[in-house]
């Protein structure tokens, strides 16, 4: 645990506080940095921005000259609704900053290159205030956070004129936090638990994995390039503490503190880009990027020990699994950029997310549910520095759940919307 609280407060040190309301499909975000989040997130063909390393770790040894250093914040406001008979309400307004940072080194042949990235590229979260009758007749909380930073290292190597390959190895810091009400969905050990249980939760876990990812591009002409690049999927064991207060099992509340054990995993994604020249002032760039959320969100596991009251002594560890029964998902990305100076381009850009998230497991602690995006940006150049900004807007139509098959029936009849604007910045020094 100790190890685990180290890393986080590294990568934190870097990345501020990634606990985010909605990003990309509400999960990973279409794009990290102004020039890729200009143009739609498309990027995997590309070789002019830091970001690179993230996206296809091949395109750092074709960026030009010999070496680039980015830094980068991009900022996210979110309008999320949710209603069900009890409660009509928004969740809490919270700006967010996502502060990114890219160093890339050339051989002096060319052929040859080395990077380092800090990026925030996955998240989930929501705050609310709402009615829960079960629990009492006040106001309760509902917050939730799951938040992905990678650390990581990477070189690529140009095998021939046309081709390139890159990999990284690094690390993945993630941390979750839960807290409100909450209904045991699958506990052990059964009986005396069962799903169903009312309780109070507030958790908070941390952990470390590796990560790495692989990619390559290929340039097919002097006007296209190609670009496939493969993310392997992060898998965590994180380690915190969770404080509980179980109702039903007595006539008052039941009172303890526990270790928490919870297992998150962030998906594997493989992606295909292509960058095409149009003339010499225009380009055209389109990734298709594949998610598996099947596998990384078909549930997250629980496990809570060393309780504090002698009570629960007997039970321990207590187990749970919150059922999700994602569906995978296809990111679809289109950018256009026109290049009216030499000095100055000018980029449009949309995005559709296909829906990942089934009807039925939907719910206002992870309301990811954003499947269209338009963005539009702007580049200047200021001799090696280079200064980029972009908009984004990302909507999705209201969702609707009749019956959830969550234990408790918390979410039945429920409605979710969800809006987000990014508001991205970078700036980078080229040598």
């Amino acid at each position: 645990m100790k190890q685990s609280s180290v890393a986080l407060l590294c990568a934190w040190g870097l990345v501020a506080i990634v606990a985010t309301q909605a990003l990309g499909d509400g999960v990973v975000v279409d794009g990290v940095g102004a020039t890729s989040g200009g143009r739609g997130g498309t990027n995997i063909a590309n070789a002019d921005n830091g970001a690179v390393l993230l996206d296809n770790p091949a395109g750092i040894v074709n960026i030009d000259g010999c070496g680039l250093f980015e830094l980068g914040l991009d900022g996210l406001l979110t309008d999320l609704d949710y209603s069900d008979p009890e409660n009509s309400t928004n969740a809490k307004f919270r700006p967010m900053a996502l502060p990114h940072f890219s160093y890339i080194r050339k051989s002096c042949d060319g052929d040859w290159a080395a990077g380092l990235g800090v990026y925030a590229p996955a998240g989930f979260g929501a705050q609310w205030s709402m009615n829960q009758a079960v629990f009492g007749p006040d106001h309760h909380g509902y917050k939730s956070i799951g938040a992905l930073v990678k650390i990581l290292p990477g070189i690529a190597y140009r095998l021939t004129d046309e081709l390139s390959i890159g990999a990284t190895l690094g690390v993945g810091v993630s941390h979750a936090e839960l807290e409100g009400p909450f209904f045991l969905q699958n506990p052990s050990p059964s009986p005396p638990l069962v799903g169903g249980i009312p309780t109070r939760l507030d958790l908070q876990a941390t952990g470390a994995a590796p990560t790495w990812s692989v990619g390559m591009q290929y340039q097919l002409s002097e006007r296209t390039t190609l670009g496939l690049a493969y993310t392997d999927e992060t898998r965590f064991r994180l380690n915190g503490n969770a404080r509980t207060s179980v109702l039903g099992l007595a006539p008052v509340p039941v009172e303890s503190k526990f270790d928490a054990d919870v297992d998150l995993v962030w998906p594997r994604s493989l992606g295909l880009g292509v960058k095409h020249d149009l003339c010499a002032c225009q380009r055209l760039s389109v990734d298709v990027v594949w998610f598996d959320w099947s596998h990384a969100f078909d549930h997250i596991d629980m496990k809570l020990t060393d309780s504090s009251n002698p009570a629960f002594g007997p039970l321990t560890p207590i187990r749970d699994s919150f059922p999700l029964d994602w569906d995978d998902s296809v990111s679809l990305r289109i950018g256009y950029e026109l290049f009216s100076t030499p000095c100055d381009v000018w980029r449009l850009g949309y995005v559709y997310n296909s829906r990942n998230i089934p009807s039925s497991t939907l719910t206002p602690y992870i309301p990811a549910i954003l499947e269209h995006s338009f963005t539009v940006g702007y580049g200047k150049r200021w001799g090696n520095w280079t200064f980029d900004t972009a908009y984004q807007f990302s909507f999705s139509p209201e969702r609707h759940v009749d019956g959830s098959d969550l234990v408790g029936g918390d979410f039945d009849n429920s409605e979710v919307k969800a809006q987000a604007h990014w508001l991205l910045l970078s700036a980078s020094y080229r040598w």
